[in-house]
Formats: C-alpha cells, sequence, structure tokens
C-alpha cells in the first residue's frame, strides 16, 4: 500500500501546495517511506524535498522550508505504506476466527504488526517480531507498545495460540525491558486455561520487569454461539477470584465486566490509573459516571420530551444510574433499554457488537421521540453497523430519531442538548 493521502487539513502546508486526496508522497528527501513512521521520523527537520506522484499520474518535487516540528498536514489512506505484518495465530479465544460469513469485510482482517500497535494501539502477540524488527525499535526507541500476553507459561501459551512462537513470549518481553522499550500488557482470561494459578503465574513474572509495564488488563473470553472451542465464559465465582489475584499487584486492572460479572460496584477512579486500556473496557463505565457526575443538568426542558438509551448490556450498570438523574428534569422521561444479542448469544454484551436486526428489536416498540445509541455501534467516520447495513436502514425500519453519541466516555453532548431546551 503506497502513501496515498486521504486528506489534506485546512491551513496546513500540503493545502498551500495543492496537495489533493489520492495523490502519493513518493520519497522525502529522496528516501522512500515503509510506514507513518518513516514519515514522522523523515518530517523532523526544517527543510525537506517531498516528491509527489499526482493522482493524474504526473509527478512533481516540491522543496519545502518549515518550522522542525511543524506537521504537512497530511493524512494517508493507512498507517502502512508496505504490506501489513499478518497475525499468524489461531488463538482458542479469537474473535475474528469465529465470526460468521456476512459481515463487513475489514472485521475478518488478521494483523501483528508491531507498526500498528506503536502508531494505533492495537494489540500484538510479538509471534512475528524479527531481528530486523527489533533492530529498528531499538534504533528509534519505538513504544509504548500494546502486547497480548496471555500467559507467560511458554507451553500453555503455545496451546492457547497454536503457533510454537507463542512460547518465546516472556524472552521478548525481558528484551524489552533490557532496552527499556514501555509496553502495555492485555490478558483475555480463559477458564480452565489461564486463570487461577496461572494467572498468578503470569502477573509475577511481569512484576519482574517493573516499570516497563505500564500497565496490565485482564479481559474476559468472549464466548458467542459461533465459537466452537468450547472455552467456558467467566463466571461469577471466577471473576471473583481474578479480581482478588489481581489486586495483589501494581498496574493491573481488570475490565468493568469482571466487576459486573462478580456483582461488585465499579471502583473508583484511582483504581485505573491513567485509564490506559480504555479500549479493553477497563474503566469505561467509571469515566462516564464522574464525567456525569461533573456536569450541571437543567432543572425543567421547555417541552415535553421522551429519551430512551439503546446500548449493550455491559453499559447497563452506568446507564441505569444516569438515568434515575436525568428523570429527575421535569418533562424529560428517560428509559434505559439494553439491545439482548440474539446474533452473537447471551454472553455478547458489549453495544460494539449488536447489529441491526437487535437494534431494530430491541427499539421498534419504545415510545421515544429520540433514540440514543454509542458511535461504537457503527464503523469509525461512517453510519455502517457491523452487519454492513446502515443507520439510514434502521431510521426507515424503525422510523424513529436517533442521537449518535461520538464520546462514549463523556455524557457533554446530551447534558448540553438538554441545556440548550432548558426552559
Amino acid at each position: 500500500m503506497p502513501a496515498i493521502v486521504s486528506e489534506v487539513l485546512k491551513g496546513s502546508i500540503a493545502e498551500e501546495l495543492e496537495i489533493q486526496p489520492k495523490d502519493e508522497i513518493v520519497s522525502i528527501d529522496n528516501t522512500e517511506m515503509a510506514d507513518m513512521i518513516d514519515y514522522n521520523f523523515l518530517c523532523k527537520t526544517e527543510f525537506l524535498t517531498l516528491e509527489i506522484k499526482k493522482s493524474d499520474g504526473n509527478t512533481e518535487v516540491i522543496e519545502i522550508e518549515k518550522d522542525y516540528d511543524e506537521d504537512l498536514g497530511i493524512v494517508f489512506e493507512s498507517a502502512v505504506f508496505d504490506k501489513v505484518k499478518p497475525c499468524l495465530n489461531h488463538c482458542i479465544f479469537c474473535f475474528v476466527d469465529q465470526q460468521p460469513k456476512g459481515l463487513r469485510e475489514t472485521l475478518y482482517v488478521k494483523d501483528d504488526d508491531y507498526r500498528l500497535s506503536y502508531l494505533q494501539g492495537t494489540y500484538i502477540t510479538l509471534t512475528n517480531l524479527t531481528d530486523n524488527d527489533k533492530e529498528r525499535i531499538k534504533r528509534m526507541h519505538l513504544g509504548p507498545f500494546y502486547v497480548s500476553v496471555h500467559t507467560t507459561n511458554p507451553d500453555l501459551r503455545i496451546k492457547m495460540l497454536k503457533n510454537p512462537n507463542a512460547g518465546k513470549a516472556l524472552e521478548n518481553l525481558q528484551w524489552f525491558r533490557k532496552n527499556k522499550i514501555p509496553f502495555h500488557a492485555q490478558i483475555v482470561l480463559c477458564p480452565g486455561y489461564n486463570d487461577g494459578k496461572e494467572l498468578e503465574r503470569t502477573l509475577s513474572d511481569l512484576a519482574e520487569l517493573k516499570t516497563t509495564v505500564l500497565s496490565v488488563a485482564i479481559v474476559p473470553v468472549g464466548v458467542t454461539r459461533f465459537r466452537s472451542e468450547g472455552l467456558r465464559r467467566v463466571d461469577k465465582k471466577c471473576a471473583e477470584e481474578t479480581i482478588d489475584i489481581a489486586s495483589k499487584y501494581k498496574r493491573v486492572c481488570c475490565s468493568d465486566e469482571f466487576f459486573l460479572l462478580a456483582q461488585k460496584d465499579i471502583p473508583p477512579a484511582k483504581y485505573y490509573g491513567s485509564f490506559s486500556q480504555l479500549e479493553d473496557g477497563v474503566g469505561a463505565l467509571r469515566l462516564l459516571l464522574d464525567d456525569f457526575k461533573s456536569r450541571k443538568l437543567p432543572k425543567r426542558i421547555a417541552f415535553p420530551l421522551k429519551m430512551a438509551f439503546a446500548t449493550g448490556y455491559a453499559a447497563k450498570y452506568a446507564i441505569d444510574r444516569i438515568a434515575t438523574e436525568l428523570n429527575k428534569i421535569e418533562n424529560l422521561s428517560v428509559t434505559v433499554n439494553p439491545v439482548k444479542s440474539e446474533y452473537w448469544g447471551d454472553d455478547i454484551t458489549v453495544a460494539g457488537l449488536i447489529t441491526t436486526d437487535d437494534l431494530i428489536r430491541t427499539i421498534k416498540d419504545i415510545d421515544s421521540d429520540i433514540i440514543i445509541i454509542p458511535s461504537v455501534m457503527l464503523r469509525p467516520y461512517s453510519e455502517d453497523f457491523l452487519d454492513g447495513k446502515t443507520l439510514d436502514y434502521v431510521k426507515h425500519t424503525t422510523k424513529k430519531q436517533f442521537f449518535v453519541v461520538k464520546n462514549i466516555y463523556s455524557m457533554e453532548e446530551i447534558v448540553s442538548y438538554l441545556n440548550n431546551l432548558e426552559l
């Protein structure tokens, strides 16, 4: 994938130079680029020469003078300009491998590229990390990375990832420490595999790496009706045990779902530190609750309004508490409508996996003026659900109005909307 321009930021150097979407950045200072890491490095200068292949096939060479740290204002179609390093594992818990046909094509892509981990925060297993990769990481002192550790027991990790290279995880992480390369660790907890004493072993090994480990997130395995591995879901007893084990170690947090399964309150903000693994559901509910608590609500709005939250069962804990406070506003009626996942199965409770049919089934008979959904239901920068159908399809089918909350960790958008309606 060459360095194709997807967007040019307004007021930027690129706009002034009339660089356009679909143009290709061939080289900077006669140096070709493999990825955004190279691009960012080469742009750290006051003078550079840009070779551009225009969308019409013509080539231009432009000399640029700028501030050392000034960005050119180019957004690329991909963060990687050569071939993305694919995932070579067949993890027993892999969500991609268990998906049925007919979903968005991008959902079937499995990458395991250290560059995307550094640039975009995706998780990598290190099973395809080469000596050349290590040399580059060390030379450019890249990091932090996000590493799917799961277990430090070599034999167990090979069994869980179904890859003979998986047993080198701890060796690679020790190399990270030796070269002062920081990383965040993820553990997908699979009862009967890496829980209990095996979890103790993994956390103990990670503790030996000290502050090289910035955080450890423990998340429960997702078990759908399409799963063929026979994995067990995390139950209340396992959740309680995992929370107890994790509490013995620094910088280790369980995802919100563990506390919901254990029927415990979501911990205070200090438990989550810097909230560094929010995308894994670690602290998302606490962040949302605390944000809402900081907002000033109107006492009354100008006209009767019925609002309905439609989200996954995992968010019900927080949304129920928020709805209770919103219902104190005169003229406002709020309901919470968690979406049951008949597509994936009852054990899947996150909003990001909700399909259009499940959503429609939940809201079609609701008496509400506005249906509120989180943006994670939709593909980024689009209105497409994971089953390929669109929000317009849902609107047409249900004849309802929707409010898509862009920032799922904040209630600012909803509260601001209500304050504008204040009488």
